[in-house]
């Protein structure tokens, strides 16, 4: 009888992945989102979910119900889900990859496979170069010159959300780190820099015995396969497919090796030429002096900078957009802490369509160390029909009135995240709104207005004097959604001239602003508010990653509202 292969938190969410993926192919409309809420929740689980079966609490997991509580045991049980191989059966070949292909979609992805046969990528292109796609129902000239286009952008590679990489990242370092054999070891590459998209995982360490980190790192219980196994490097595959990279470094190359592997590729090109007007030549092995071969630096990365007269230079800002200049200047900004945020200004819960309760919410929230948090949930909708009615608002500040006198030294702000609606105005009337701490307006419909348009629709949002914060400004989803066509200065200026907050959402697949719209943003003195967005109570972690933007984006606590305390945080809600 064949050995199920090992079951892991990585094994079961690629499964839950996958599933959603095909659902979303057949047309589902609510299907696709709930596997991949479940998927992303397993991936990021600080423990293994067998134990949490074991415990019977895998309802308990954000996106697990009573149904996917039922596929994880039998995914545990099996190594397989029966329901993903009969979805599998169902596909005809090869439209799950094309699907996959920006501007296709699962219903062209079927047109295409059936009309003219095509099972791949390598189809796909030589049919579009030779005209064949333009005369398909419901494509055209210019969808065919977009596919050209998608092919390419594809051919470089697929990359992956940083939300749903770091925290598996994170995960590996921790098991090496207990090594006794590990001396030291840091993530580095565009994770480190905390990218909003991640093409692969480098780790670097240090150790006097690389073999035995080796076997452990090519031996995790989250390796679906072995590229390349070396004394000093190896290579493996998760089963999601993110490919992680280890090398282990000489003590006294590790500094130059970690800045070196960290990049960006600019930035350390233009860090070589400070290195050479100096004599010198700076690799990953370290710095040296070409006139004599001596080595010269290259232990930490503070002495690599130090050497060529710069102060240490955050990873996160090393992009080659200043920074080198700005470091030589002194004027390097005071990046915001990631310890700095002391609340959460966009939550939902079970009232909308979030899955914990006030009290759950703002329970975890305090256990984070977080002095607030601001309900926001959605006001109802064609695009919320679970979303709230203004009696339920009024409702629920009641609720939220009730939980706070059950908390010392913790408080939970009444607001809302309301729809800007197309011609600017807000889906719920002022006489609600005036009785909140914390108005969000987002724009959920009508995304592909013009620029003139959408542009005049946000700046009258913004006129409404009871609106705190813009939500997710620019409506963007990474690898999904393009942003809406919106003059950015006008926005900005608008923004910062009628006190109005710019969020920054951290929901992984939003970040948005982006790093750099926060940079645009900046330079005319906006202030920004870090929202989770969080649905459920383990969502409150996202806040790592927004402000991991906010520090891409050159952001200092002091253009941030939500690192004041509730106090001086009410002074500029004006509540």
């Amino acid at each position: 009888m064949e050995t199920p292969p090992l079951v892991n938190n990585t094994r079961v969410a690629a499964i839950f992945y996958e599933v959603s993926e095909i659902l979303k192919i057949k047309g589902e409309k609510f299907k696709p989102q709930a596997y991949a809420k479940a998927a992303h929740a397993i991936e990021t689980l600080p423990e293994d979910i067998a134990d949490i079966s074991k415990r019977e609490k895998l309802e308990e997991i954000p996106g697990v119900g009573t149904h996917l509580a039922v596929k994880i045991k039998e995914i545990l049980n099996t190594g397989h889900l029966e329901y993903l191989e009969n979805l599998r059966q169902e596909l005809p070949p090869g439209v799950r990859e094309l699907a996959e292909l920006e501007g296709i979609g699962p219903k062209k992805a079927i047109i295409l496979s059936r009309e003219l046969g095509i099972t791949n990528k390598e189809g796909l292109e030589n049919a579009a170069k030779a005209g064949q796609i333009r005369d398909l129902p419901g494509f055209g000239e210019l969808s065919e010159k977009n596919i050209l286009r998608s092919i390419m952008a594809k051919n470089k590679g697929r990359r992956f959300l940083l939300g749903q990489v770091l925290p598996v990242a994170q995960d590996i370092v921790q098991q090496l780190v207990a090594l006794p054999a590990t001396k030291q070891i840091s993530l580095a590459g565009s994770l480190r820099r905390k990218k909003e998209t991640i093409g692969d995982v480098d780790i670097l360490a240090t150790s006097p015995e690389p073999g035995k980190v080796m076997d452990v790192f090519c031996s995790l219980s989250s390796v679906d396969r072995v590229l390349a196994r070396g004394p000093t490097r190896s290579s493996v595959v998760l089963a999601t497919g993110l490919q992680v990279d280890l090398r282990v470094v000489k003590e006294d190359q590790y500094g130059a090796a970690l800045q070196y592997f960290t990049g960006s590729k600019d930035h350390n090109i233009s860090l070589r030429w400070l290195a050479l007007e100096r004599n010198w030549k700076l690799n990953e092995y370290g710095i040296s002096d070409l006139s004599t071969g001596k080595k010269i630096a290259g232990k930490s990365e503070d002495e690599v900078y130090r050497m060529l007269g710069l102060p240490f230079i955050e990873p996160e800002l090393r992009e080659n957009r200043g920074e080198i200049e700005a470091a030589q200047k002194g004027s390097l900004p005071d990046i915001v802490p990631y310890t700095a945020v002391r609340g959460d200004l966009h939550v939902h819960t079970s009232w909308s369509d979030g899955k914990n309760t006030v009290l759950e919410m703002a329970e975890a929230a305090k256990s984070r160390g977080y002095e607030y948090i601001a309900i926001c949930d959605h006001a109802k909708s064609p695009q919320f029909p679970r979303g709230l009615t203004e009696k339920q608002v009024v409702e629920q500040g009641k609720e939220i009135e009730r939980v706070n006198r059950t908390f010392d030294g913790f408080e939970v702000l009444s607001g809302t995240e309301c729809s800007i609606n197309d011609d600017g105005t807000l889906d719920i009337g002022n006489t609600t709104l005036q009785d909140l701490d914390v108005v969000v307006a987002s724009v959920h419909s009508s995304l592909k207005m013009p620029k003139n348009v959408m542009t005049q629709r946000m700046l009258a949002a913004m006129q409404n004097e009871h609106l705190d914060i813009i939500g997710h400004p620019t409506g963007r989803i990474i690898q999904q959604r393009e942003p809406v066509d919106l003059d950015l200065t006008a926005f900005f200026r608008t923004a910062a001239e009628l006190l109005v907050i710019l969020e920054i959402n951290a929901f992984p697949n939003r970040l948005d602003l982006s790093d750099i719209n926060c940079m645009k943003a900046r330079e005319y003195d906006v202030r920004f508010a870090l929202g989770s967005d969080a649905h459920a109570r383990a969502n409150l972690s996202y806040m790592e990653f927004g402000v991991a933007t906010a520090r891409r984006g050159w952001l200092g606590a002091k253009d941030i509202v939500n690192t004041l305390s509730i106090r001086d945080l009410r002074t500029v809600l004006g509540s």
